[in-house]
């Protein structure tokens, strides 16, 4: 157990970062987080670092293969530019949650606030709540799963990722629409939701939004390449 109230911030990530390096200590515990900022951050090895309350600003950033559980909720910017591994949120996430994310999984298991996975690359995020305005902004790859209802402006200069909400839209932003709801969509939102623990949904209760593509040159020979 490592515990903030007695040993630095800078100190704690570097014992977790060390584990890139060799470490043999697969399992983590951190006390007293009392809202500190960039806490397990840059984490690049197979482990699971449980978090025991609330974090401020980028907390499980840049993470790589790790498993960051944040017992509480989080402040801005949590699993910011995430690469691998999962970052899973007790409580409720402050604003652009899982921002510029390219790999991973975010799971919310309370609300997220504006701009969830504003300009996410590849990233996936299952929200069991709701989540604010202007999310999915200028989303260019992977899902987004909403549970609850979405705020004003989803989706908006969105590129390729999909947006899956079961509420309701207050609004879509520019050049986003709903689309319809494939097979191959119902199987991998199925697989979103157990990976994320929320199989408690349907799939079938879901909507599915994307980009019209009428604001960026499209063609699909290329698909795969956004």
């Amino acid at each position: 157990m490592l515990d903030l109230a007695q040993t630095p911030l800078r100190d704690i990530n570097a014992a977790l970062q060390a584990q890139a390096r060799g470490g043999n200590r697969t399992r983590w515990e951190i006390a007293n987080p009392r809202g500190s900022h960039a806490l397990a951050v840059g984490l690049d090895a197979p482990i699971e670092v449980t978090i025991r309350g609330s974090t401020g600003y980028y907390c499980g950033g840049m993470n790589k293969q790790a498993t960051v559980r944040i017992a509480g909720s989080a402040g801005p910017g949590v699993a910011e530019n995430m690469m691998s591994g999962r970052v899973i949120v007790d409580g409720d996430a402050s604003q652009y949650a899982g921002a510029t994310g390219r790999g991973g999984l975010l799971v919310v298991n309370g609300n997220a606030a504006s701009r969830c996975g504003i300009s996410m690359k590849g990233i996936d995020i299952v929200v069991r709540g709701n989540i604010g305005h202007s999310s999915a902004f200028m989303a260019q790859k992977g899902n987004l799963v909403v549970l609850g209802d979405a705020g004003e402006g989803l989706g908006d200069s969105i590129y390729e990722a999909r947006l899956f909400v079961r509420g309701t839209v207050s609004s879509l932003g520019a050049d986003c629409t709903e689309k319809e709801m494939r097979p191959e969509h119902l199987a991998l939102l199925d697989r979103l939701l157990k990976d994320a623990g929320m199989d408690d949904a349907r799939p079938d209760q879901f909507r599915r939004y994307g980009s019209a593509r009428t604001l960026y040159n499209f063609n699909i020979d290329n698909a795969s390449a956004y």
